[in-house]
């Protein structure tokens, strides 16, 4: 999960524990984490990724790297939007984001993961196609997220007039899906539209469970910008160097067991350096 939202040092937060209770690796890390807990931020309801059932492929993921830390775990809760990093890492409720892509706002452990944006069909209705250029993309009803990077390719290739962009985080009471991008692949499935272009790593599970065969193509064709492949990192607040060192360790020790559970949940893993798809360690 890609998340770019705005990031304030936490200030006078309350998190007090005793000296004696340290071990060795806790007298190396910053006040404002816990000591015999990992403390995740996340979404309740944002499968694949998270679910407050622990569900997500990013809750497998924290219990990983909570066993290589042998700590506890638990959740801070909070619906994925505007302020979500503010007020989850920003108020020192949790300690991390187990996805993230960082940025000025997030300091990024190394990434643990490389993915890209993908197009999404019935199974072989669109065979071939793996450009957003390719003239057989022409007159298809294409759907995608507003404010995302396909979202400003589409619009330099001028095919605007058929594609329909659903805006994230506009849910209200009566909402029928989980996510945006779930609403999207469902009009996949039902052919009001002819493919949909989303983050692979939410769009290859939700094609796997829409009930309809679908082909998910990575887009490792594009121009570098708009970037379509991105890097995913945990993220932690500035200035805690010490615990993203903990964390680092604690990535590299459980790689072959992370990219397991990637690839149980249908992520389309890219090599760490160019556009092809990574093999799998057990290779």
């Amino acid at each position: 999960m890609i998340i770019r939202a705005p990031f304030k040092a936490a200030l006078g937060a309350l998190l007090l524990f005793s000296a004696g209770a340290r071990d060795a690796f806790a007298q190396h890390l910053p006040d404002l984490v816990t000591t015999d807990v990992l403390r995740v931020c996340s979404d309740p309801g944002n499968m694949p990724f998270s679910e407050r059932k622990g569900d997500g492929f990013e809750n497998k993921i924290a219990e990983i790297i909570a066993d290589e830390l042998k700590v506890k775990l638990r959740y801070y809760w909070l619906t994925q939007g505007p302020g979500f990093v503010r007020n989850t890492l920003g108020t020192g409720l949790c300690d991390v984001i187990i996805g993230t892509s960082g940025g000025d706002i997030i300091q990024p452990t190394n990434p643990y993961y490389r993915s890209a944006y993908a197009l999404i069909s019935r199974r072989g209705e669109l065979a071939g196609v793996t450009s957003l250029d390719d003239p057989k993309l022409k007159g298809k009803e294409i759907g995608l997220i507003a404010g995302t990077p396909p979202a400003n390719r589409i619009g330099e290739l001028g095919m605007t007039s058929k594609t329909h962009s659903y805006t994230p985080y506009s849910f209200g009471a009566d909402r029928k899906f989980q996510t945006v991008a779930a609403e999207v692949i469902a009009d996949v499935a039902s052919k009001k539209l002819d493919v949909a272009i989303l983050w692979g790593p939410s769009g290859g599970w939700l094609a796997k469970q829409s009930g309809v065969e679908m082909d998910v193509v990575p887009l490792l064709k594009e121009p570098d910008r708009p970037p379509m492949a991105f890097r995913v990192s945990m993220g932690v607040r500035q200035n805690e160097n010490d615990w993203k060192r903990s964390l680092n360790t604690a990535l590299r020790k459980r790689k072959a067991d992370i990219e397991k559970v990637l690839r149980a949940y249908e992520v389309p893993l890219l090599d760490e350096e160019e556009n092809k798809p990574l093999q799998s360690s057990n290779e």
